[in-house]
C-alpha cells in the first residue's frame, strides 16, 4: 500500500459505507439483509466513529446477538473506521411496515 491509499487520520467513515456493510449482514430465518428489513433504525458518522441504533424483529429472537455481533464485525472491518458502538432499541417496536417497500412487496406484505 502506497502512502496514498493509506486512510488519513482526517478521512472519514461515509454513511453510504456503513450501509454497504449493512446489507452484507442477513437475518438468518429471513435470509433478507438488515438494512432491507428495517432493523436499522438509525446511523450517526462523526468522523471515524460509528453509531448504530438497530432493532430486531422481536425481543424473543433468538439470532439477536449472533445478528448483532455480525453488524459490528463488518463496521469495524471498513478501512478506517474507529469505534463502532450497536445500540439495541426497542422503541418504536420492529414491524413489517418497516421493510424496504420493494423487499416488501417480493414478500407479499
Amino acid at each position: 500500500m502506497t502512502v496514498s491509499e493509506q486512510p488519513t487520520a482526517d478521512a472519514s467513515i461515509s454513511e453510504d459505507q456503513v450501509k454497504l456493510a449493512l446489507r452484507r449482514v442477513k437475518d438468518p430465518e429471513l435470509n433478507l439483509n438488515i438494512l432491507d428489513l428495517g432493523l436499522i433504525y438509525e446511523i450517526r458518522v462523526e468522523g471515524n466513529d460509528v453509531a448504530i441504533d438497530m432493532s430486531l424483529t422481536s425481543p424473543g429472537c433468538p439470532s439477536g446477538p449472533e445478528i448483532m455481533s455480525e453488524a459490528e464485525q463488518q463496521l469495524k472491518a471498513l478501512p478506517g473506521v474507529g469505534t463502532v458502538t450497536m445500540n439495541l432499541v426497542w422503541a418504536p417496536m420492529w414491524t413489517p411496515e418497516r421493510i424496504e417497500p420493494r423487499v416488501r412487496a417480493y414478500l407479499g406484505f
